[in-house]
């Protein structure tokens, strides 16, 4: 479910969390540069009303940063442009249907399993795979009380904005639909089937997924997020390794800057031997994960 969403910005945390006294990691890390920090925040791009406050960790990381970096840059989204362009990456304008698309044995396992979930699948017959695999996505999450505007990133970008910091982007909008509309089709299809078989077990799945991100817990979230990706080599290459790859190469300049960064990804791109904590540390870079204090919960 929300798996897909935390490797893409296209579009937590728990306070209700048990409340201990015992220190806790956050899916968050410092790197140290000669003369700089970057923070490196992991994030689910989609949030309740009872996931907030944010750990008071990031609150700190936040105000040390002079510059917010985030997939895309937040504060310039246009929102009739990004429809625009959704619209022509993934949303076909000659005769060919998802029918067309999906073929007859997978569209018939995809209507089936979006009937059982309650998911009106004739109303995306125009959107390519994976355009209706986010839709899906996002129409479950909706209906258990998630909100793009609760959520990490634009919760930064409110805040840049009333105090002025500058927020930059790592990709462009319709760079990151390239990548998903150039996925091969096999992968666009499993990709939906996917959504719409584990669709039922979200509100089961979601909170244990939430209650790992919050308490820093990267083997649970590496096998919860891993996992959806699994045998998918070449959606996972796609959309994780290789931009995993050219964000390091980025924030390796980054490391001989004055300025010190906070830089907000989804939680995948942070776990495993491909994420972007442990290719920093292959490069030799110090970085550490964060802990939030008892103090500040």
């Amino acid at each position: 479910m929300m798996r897909w969403l935390c490797a893409l910005a296209l579009c937590a945390q728990v306070s209700g969390a048990a409340a201990g006294t015992q220190d806790h990691p956050v899916t968050l890390w410092r790197i140290a540069g000669e003369t700089n920090s970057i923070y490196l925040l992991g994030s689910i791009h989609l949030l309740r009303e009872q996931d907030h406050p944010l750990p008071g960790v990031i609150d700190t990381a936040y105000d040390d940063a002079d510059v917010i970096v985030m997939e895309i840059d937040m504060d310039d989204v246009d929102p009739v442009y990004t429809q625009a362009a959704f619209n022509r990456a993934g949303v076909r304008q000659d005769e060919t249907t998802l029918r067309d698309l999906m073929g007859e044995e997978a569209f018939g396992a995809a209507s089936e399993a979006a009937a059982a979930i309650d998911i009106p699948l004739d109303l995306l017959e125009k959107s390519e795979p994976w355009l209706a695999a986010i839709t899906v996505e996002l129409m479950l999450l909706y209906r258990i009380g998630f909100d793009p505007a609760l959520g990490v990133e634009m919760t930064m970008t409110q805040r840049a904005a009333a105090d002025g910091k500058p927020i930059e982007g790592l990709e462009t909008i319709d760079e990151q639909l390239a990548f998903l509309d150039g996925l091969p089709l096999d992968a666009q299809r499993e990709m939906l089937l996917q959504v719409l078989s584990e669709g039922a077990a979200i509100s089961e799945s979601i909170d244990d997924l939430i209650e790992a991100w919050h308490h820093g817990d990267t083997a649970t979230l590496e096998d919860a997020l891993l996992d959806s990706t699994a045998g998918l080599d070449a959606l996972h290459e796609v959309l994780v390794n290789s931009r995993n790859r050219r964000w390091v190469e980025t924030i390796s300049t980054w490391l001989e800057d004055e300025r010190d960064y906070l830089i907000v990804v989804g939680a995948l791109h942070l776990v495993g031997e491909q994420g972007v904590p442990a290719l920093l540390e292959k490069r030799g870079f110090g970085i550490h994960q964060l802990s939030e204090p008892a103090s500040l919960r």
